[in-house]
Protein backbone atom coordinates (compact mmCIF):
# COMPACT_ATOMS: atom_id res chain seq x y z
CA UNK A 1 0.00 0.00 0.00
CA UNK A 2 1.17 3.26 -0.89
CA UNK A 3 1.98 5.74 1.80
CA UNK A 4 0.32 8.62 0.34
CA UNK A 5 -2.62 6.60 -0.92
CA UNK A 6 -5.16 8.20 1.87
CA UNK A 7 -3.72 11.65 1.33
CA UNK A 8 -6.86 13.70 1.51
CA UNK A 9 -9.29 11.47 1.98
CA UNK A 10 -11.06 10.56 5.73
CA UNK A 11 -8.68 7.62 5.95
CA UNK A 12 -5.14 8.20 6.49
CA UNK A 13 -2.17 10.24 7.92
CA UNK A 14 -3.49 13.98 6.10
CA UNK A 15 -7.02 12.71 6.45
CA UNK A 16 -7.89 13.96 9.93
CA UNK A 17 -5.27 16.82 9.59
CA UNK A 18 -7.85 17.96 6.41
CA UNK A 19 -11.14 17.63 8.72
CA UNK A 20 -9.08 19.46 11.10
CA UNK A 21 -8.64 22.36 9.40
CA UNK A 22 -12.47 23.28 8.81
CA UNK A 23 -12.88 23.49 12.79
CA UNK A 24 -8.88 25.66 12.84
CA UNK A 25 -10.97 28.52 10.71
CA UNK A 26 -13.91 29.00 12.38
CA UNK A 27 -11.97 29.31 15.82
CA UNK A 28 -9.32 31.93 14.29
CA UNK A 29 -12.57 34.09 12.39
CA UNK A 30 -14.10 33.56 16.30
CA UNK A 31 -10.66 34.25 17.90
CA UNK A 32 -9.30 37.35 15.64
CA UNK A 33 -13.44 38.87 15.46
CA UNK A 34 -13.12 38.89 19.71
CA UNK A 35 -9.72 39.90 20.10
CA UNK A 36 -10.30 43.03 17.39
CA UNK A 37 -13.21 44.53 19.37
CA UNK A 38 -11.66 44.27 22.70
CA UNK A 39 -8.49 45.81 21.64
CA UNK A 40 -10.92 48.36 19.88
CA UNK A 41 -12.58 49.13 23.07
CA UNK A 42 -9.53 49.01 25.12
CA UNK A 43 -7.46 51.51 23.47
CA UNK A 44 -10.39 53.59 23.12
CA UNK A 45 -10.65 53.45 27.13
CA UNK A 46 -6.87 54.37 27.55
CA UNK A 47 -6.39 50.97 29.26
CA UNK A 48 -2.62 50.09 27.84
CA UNK A 49 -2.27 47.19 30.12
CA UNK A 50 -5.34 45.09 28.84
CA UNK A 51 -4.32 46.03 25.25
CA UNK A 52 -1.04 44.74 25.50
CA UNK A 53 -2.24 41.46 27.64
CA UNK A 54 -5.09 40.92 25.00
CA UNK A 55 -2.72 41.39 22.17
CA UNK A 56 0.22 39.13 23.72
CA UNK A 57 -2.19 36.21 25.05
CA UNK A 58 -3.79 34.07 22.92
CA UNK A 59 -6.88 32.23 24.64
CA UNK A 60 -9.55 31.79 21.41
CA UNK A 61 -11.07 34.61 22.63
CA UNK A 62 -11.75 33.87 26.10
CA UNK A 63 -9.77 36.87 27.61
CA UNK A 64 -11.65 39.12 25.27
CA UNK A 65 -14.88 38.28 26.28
CA UNK A 66 -14.42 38.05 29.61
CA UNK A 67 -12.42 41.80 29.31
CA UNK A 68 -15.27 43.37 27.34
CA UNK A 69 -18.25 41.93 29.22
CA UNK A 70 -16.60 41.71 32.64
CA UNK A 71 -14.09 44.35 33.30
CA UNK A 72 -15.50 46.83 30.83
CA UNK A 73 -18.92 46.06 31.49
CA UNK A 74 -20.05 46.63 27.82
CA UNK A 75 -23.58 45.17 27.06
CA UNK A 76 -24.15 43.31 23.79
CA UNK A 77 -25.59 46.66 22.34
CA UNK A 78 -23.06 48.59 23.10
CA UNK A 79 -20.31 46.70 22.03
CA UNK A 80 -20.55 47.93 18.40
CA UNK A 81 -21.56 51.64 18.70
CA UNK A 82 -18.51 53.90 17.13
CA UNK A 83 -19.49 57.11 19.09
CA UNK A 84 -17.40 58.35 22.06
CA UNK A 85 -19.52 58.39 25.86
CA UNK A 86 -19.28 61.65 27.26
Amino acid sequence: MNFLSGFGSGWGPMGSFASFGGLLMIVLVWSLFWKGLALWHSSRRGEPWWFIAMLLINTAGILELVYLFGFASLKFDELFKITEKK
